[in-house]
């Protein structure tokens, strides 16, 4: 009778234990960077969305943003294409992914500064303003999903090295998960010149 209810009852020990050391804090921290990064890509693919719209109410008008908006196409074609799987991803593939994001975001900057150095060209339509806009929000979103991705990272290499949660982590390959970096040169201040144009 007691052999029946050994396989029960080992089952419930190692449940026990396996809460107690930290594997469903884990599972669950682990989780949450999955959800955070899901959140980091779509605000970026909304960005990426939005630039096709942008550039095609500045192509109509001019002939010499061509070069640009060459650029933008393949910056946001490259940018679309770098995919991270959240479950394992390395420094590398982070580094990728915010290399192609920057140039991205880089291009898209390009554009908007040679669009105001030609204001006609941003007054033909009443679009583009609104796309700059709604380009602007993106841009926050971007920072408020990166932020959110760093924070939830930052608890789960915390906790995954944490005694007991370490030993638990090496066991079962909870591996740390890399984050976001600067971009180099962000620790600069930028140099403001009030005198140019006076």
């Amino acid at each position: 009778m007691k052999s029946r209810f050994l396989p029960l009852i080992l089952i419930a020990l190692v449940s026990l234990s396996l809460g107690s050391c930290g594997y469903n804090k884990l599972v669950t921290l682990d989780e949450a960077c999955t959800a955070k990064w899901a959140q980091v890509e779509n605000a970026y693919q909304r960005r990426a969305d939005l630039i096709p719209n942008l550039v095609a109410t500045v192509k109509g008008e001019a002939d010499f943003v061509q070069k640009t908006l060459k650029e933008v196409a393949e910056a946001r074609a490259s940018a679309t294409q770098v995919k991270i799987d959240p479950s394992n991803m390395t420094d590398e593939d982070m580094k990728r992914y915010e290399d192609a994001q920057n140039t991205f975001g880089g291009t898209v900057s390009r554009l908007l500064s040679v669009v105001e150095n030609y204001p006609d060209l941003a007054q033909v339509d009443g679009a583009f303003h609104d796309l700059r806009i709604e380009l602007e929000g993106a841009e926050n979103r971007i920072s408020v999903e990166r932020k959110n991705f760093i924070d939830a990272v930052q608890q789960y290499n915390t906790a995954r090295r944490r005694f007991p949660t370490n030993i638990t982590a090496s066991l079962f390959g909870f591996g740390r998960k890399p984050t976001f970096t600067s971009k180099p040169g962000s620790e600069n201040v930028p140099q403001v010149d009030f005198s140019k144009g006076n």
